[in-house]
């Protein structure tokens, strides 16, 4: 059990967000069913993809700045689909050179043949080549109001998954800060009896090796006492302590703070190898296994914070 040796219960209410998220929203306006899909997983940087029918291609930058104002971080996928009612995005158009063209040439056979003239809309209707079926061109800035609309609730729901997420992230990276930081203080409390015992285990030895020889004893114990001091951890434990605090402080931040924790876990992992190359007792060394284990554990978690 490790006891620290400093107040571990501060209140981090800050929210941290996941880089994993999925939101989705549907609606229907103006006679167009939008539906709305919006899914990430974790990224070094900002990627954006999407999947919107071709008619509507326009929309990829759009939407692709409209999700950055939001999201800094992860592979974000949007999907888009756009639904007309049935026959709202058409319209039938009477080719009136053709039809009066056709009329013309069958009163003229009529004439010619001496036939009645029984010619209706009925009969010249049968004529398909008259009609013309276009598809009416949408107003990109209408088509886009909409469409951002049901984007911005889906979005809505994507961060939200995303801060449920990041909040348990979040807790499980504190508890096992408070852990490593009591390891910590274990090291603290524990590292001067260890340099006392390396100090005097060399001492011991050198006595041994220079029994015969003329030296002054005061500096064979000078001598130990400076190689003593290599052993010594009292900078690194500072530092991890200094680093355990910035990483609560980040934890707190408003602000993106995915790329700033792994370069503190990077640097906790460095004062803790450093320890254990120095460390000169077992029970030390047994910790600093521990701690990179902990320490491993916050790199596997940070690695999907935004």
């Amino acid at each position: 059990m490790y006891i620290c040796c400093s107040n571990l219960n501060k209140e981090f209410l800050k929210l941290i967000r996941s880089m994993t998220g999925y939101g989705r929203e549907q609606d229907t306006a103006d006679k167009r069913t939008i539906l709305v899909e919006i899914r990430s997983v974790n990224h070094r940087y900002y990627e954006f993809s999407s999947r919107i029918p071709r008619a509507y291609a326009y929309l990829d930058e759009k939407l692709k700045a409209f999700v950055n104002k939001r999201v800094s971080r992860g592979k974000v996928e949007v999907s888009v689909s756009i639904v007309n009612s049935e026959g709202s995005d058409i319209f039938i158009e009477v080719n009136r050179p053709v039809a009066l063209g056709y009329i013309n040439a069958l009163r003229s056979a009529n004439e010619e043949l001496q036939l009645r003239d029984d010619l209706s809309l009925s009969q010249i209707c049968k004529f398909s080549d008259i009609f013309s079926v276009q598809k009416t061109v949408d107003d990109e800035e209408e088509v886009w109001k909409a469409v951002e609309t049901v984007a911005g609730r889906a979005l809505e729901k994507f961060i939200a998954m995303r801060e449920k997420e990041g909040q348990k992230m979040k807790e499980d990276i504190l508890s096992r800060l408070s852990t490593l930081e009591n390891m910590v203080c274990f090291i603290e409390k524990n590292a001067p009896l260890m340099t006392e015992n390396y100090r005097n285990r060399l001492y011991n030895r050198l006595m041994d090796i220079l029994q015969d020889k003329n030296i002054d004893e005061q500096r064979i114990l000078t001598e130990a006492a400076i190689y003593s001091e290599k052993v010594a951890v009292d900078e690194e434990t500072v530092r991890l302590h200094s680093h355990i605090s910035q990483f609560r402080e980040l934890l707190e931040s408003d602000n993106q703070v995915g790329r700033k924790l792994d370069f503190l876990v990077q640097e906790m992992n460095r004062e803790v190898n450093t320890t254990g190359s120095k460390a000169q007792d077992l029970d030390i060394t047994r910790t600093v296994v521990e701690m990179k284990s902990e320490i491993e554990k916050i790199r596997e978690q940070i690695q999907n914070i935004e």
